[in-house]
């Protein structure tokens, strides 16, 4: 083993002790720091009712699925669901800086904006919104995946294309991944109320698993 000593330029055998040759600066300057570990996997849900298992047995919603998926696929990733019931895009901004301090993220799921829609919100706000916090979580060196939602035309053809189009051109807009509709494959069935609660605005647990088929593509490719 040897030991650097800088300020005197030679170095010294740390088994004998002796001598064992002249050192120059430039010599020492090159002297590597250890490499830092890889961080490890850890993906942030960030979503409202349909992402927090509402009405639904604890370990049957899609991000317990989603746990169960990347087990199943070898994928170390640990996920953290930091999912609230009737979360907006405003109330997962003012809590997301806290969240990407905590955890770390390497991987931010971001599935909001159904309860805006709900409230009538103005479309600008939650675009704003998405956009800012898009651009908080790729700060933090996490990339991310919009997860886009959409409404019934009784909201109004205007209003529910320009819903629906938002989580695209916020994705497209910051370079992020997208799923253009969480609920494809259960809200457009023939028989719109099947899959769902009796309040007909949240999934049973029958409809968890489509919804994770229409994340997963996307978010596997981010994983790899």
């Amino acid at each position: 083993m040897i030991r650097y000593l800088r300020r005197r330029h030679f170095i010294v055998s740390a088994a004998t002790g002796a001598l064992v040759g002249l050192c120059a600066p430039a010599a020492l300057a090159q002297a590597k720091a250890p490499a830092q570990p890889a961080r490890a996997p850890l993906l942030l849900v960030l979503g409202d009712s349909l992402s927090a298992e509402y009405g639904l047995a604890r370990g049957t919603g899609w991000v317990a699925l989603l746990e169960k998926q990347l087990a199943q696929d070898k994928l170390n990733v640990t996920v953290v669901n930091a999912s609230v019931s009737g979360e907006t895009t405003s109330g997962g901004r003012s809590r997301l800086a806290a969240l990407l301090a905590q955890h770390k993220p390497t991987h931010v799921v971001i599935e909001l904006g159904g309860n805006d829609a709900l409230r009538g919100l103005p479309l600008k706000n939650t675009e704003e919104n998405l956009t800012w916090m898009t651009q908080a979580a790729q700060k933090a060196g996490a990339k991310v995946l919009l997860v886009g939602m959409q409404v019934p035309p009784n909201y109004g053809t205007d209003y529910a294309n320009k819903f629906a189009g938002l989580f695209a051109t916020v994705a497209q807009t910051q370079k992020a991944a997208v799923v253009p509709f969480l609920l494809k494959g259960v809200a457009d069935e023939p028989d719109p109320t099947r899959l769902f609660q009796p309040d007909r605005i949240h999934p049973r647990a029958e409809a968890h698993p489509q919804m994770l088929a229409n994340v997963w593509p996307e978010l596997k490719k981010l994983l790899r």
